[in-house]
């Protein structure tokens, strides 16, 4: 008999803010985490913005410097969001014991772009070191996170492009539901601010090219691109029984996970594939359309996307797909690539908790027929479905239900 699968515990890291608690406050008040990229030295003088993470994140307090100089910035975000939602989950367990047995805990992280940040630093500046390999790749977040919280049982590290972090947190409800595991650490984190991804990203005509916290302008007319940003977001998944014996706190339930393949374009999303993913999620969660509350969309703000996004949403989910408010979180947070998914998810749970319709600050002037409210509202929110889709092709939604 599958098992219910709950959320007990957040943690971020995030250009809004340096916990979950604090981007919450930020994206609830429509504050934007963007502004001129100081990260990044392209070979011309371009001023762009992006979501970088504030100096009053503090690495020292996950990390020893030995363990920073060895792992890439993306494992950085990923341990401290994991310590954070760990922490929020078992205010009373140390994790670093490794005499605690833990084998019952999966650990599942996705990331689109890895240790590419140490990759870059030896590629233009011949800065090699004897852990550049294991410290670099997609899976050393997964890896990093298991280490510094002692936990033996399945770990995976998932790299689906931009949707690697949804699929991490399917991948971790699949676990529990089907008895396989009782908790699950998982989500994505990601470091993307180099030369390398950001002369890529523009020279594959994606990237905005404004300087302004308000860059990110998912469908409206104006909106020239995404907005790239680094940082992390973990959940902890559990099994409901589990956390209902222990007393713990249940932000609400992952109920329905859909992840499917455009097998179409590199480049070029399908609202076919989009859809197939929405409508897997939904039929898993055993519900029907009219019970959508909210939308938490991909919304990455590039033209192609939006639209594909829009015919998608209305393929799914019929007039339902007309009627469903839709937020979209990249807004004030920019793309964290595989963390993006994850983090909107942990959105959406707080919608949900605090009975509230977030709002869509950067829309002056709405490119398509989709309900995007403007401001926040109070209203009773329920049932959430939130999507993350990646170049490629890769398609990923979950299904969130109040508990």
């Amino acid at each position: 008999m599958d098992k219910r699968v709950v959320v007990t515990g957040i943690g971020a890291v995030t250009p809004p803010g340096a916990d979950f608690k604090r981007s919450w406050e930020a994206v609830k008040h429509g504050r934007s985490g963007i502004d001129v990229c100081t990260k990044v030295l392209l070979s011309r003088k371009v001023f762009f913005a992006a979501g970088e993470i504030k100096k009053n994140f503090d690495l020292n307090h996950y990390l020893t410097t030995k363990e920073a100089a060895r792992t890439d910035p993306f494992a950085w975000y990923a341990v401290s969001a994991a310590r954070m939602a760990a922490e929020d989950s078992f205010p009373d367990i140390q994790f670093e014991k490794r005499a605690e047995d833990k084998s019952g805990c999966a650990v599942v992280m996705g990331s689109s772009r890895g240790g590419i940040t140490r990759l870059e630093e030896a590629a233009l500046k011949g800065r090699y070191s004897a852990f550049l390999m294991p410290g670099s790749q997609a899976g050393a977040a997964a890896s990093l996170v298991a280490r510094k919280l002692g936990i033996t049982g399945r770990t995976m590290g998932v790299s689906s492009a931009c949707a690697s972090g949804m699929q991490a947190i399917g991948e971790g409800f699949t676990y529990i539901k089907k008895g396989i595991e009782t908790l699950c650490l998982c989500g994505g984190a990601e470091a993307p601010l180099t030369r390398f991804c950001v002369e890529a990203y523009l020279r594959l005509g994606a990237l905005s090219k404004s300087n302004t916290p308000w860059a990110s302008r998912p469908f409206d007319r104006k909106r020239d691109g995404f907005v790239l940003a680094e940082g992390a977001c973990v959940l902890v998944l559990e099994e409901l029984e589990h956390a209902l014996k222990r007393g713990a706190h249940i932000y609400g339930e992952i109920c329905g996970y859909g992840c499917g393949m455009d097998a179409f374009h590199d480049t070029r999303p399908d609202p076919s594939g989009q859809a197939r993913a929405m409508r897997k999620a939904i039929e898993e969660a055993g519900m029907s359309d009219r019970e959508i509350d909210l939308i938490s969309a991909h919304a990455t703000g590039t033209r192609l996307g939006d639209k594909t996004e829009e015919e998608a949403i209305k393929k799914a989910l019929g007039a339902r797909g007309d009627e469903a408010p839709v937020f979209a979180a990249k807004a004030l947070t920019g793309h964290m690539l595989a963390a993006s998914g994850p983090f909107e998810t942990a959105l959406a749970l707080m919608c949900i908790k605090e009975g509230l319709l977030p709002g869509n600050p950067n829309i002056k002037d709405q490119d398509g027929a989709l309900n995007l409210p403007t401001s926040t509202q109070p209203a009773p929110v329920r049932t959430v479905i939130a999507n993350s889709f990646g170049l490629g092709g890769f398609n990923a939604s979950v299904v969130i239900k109040r508990y």
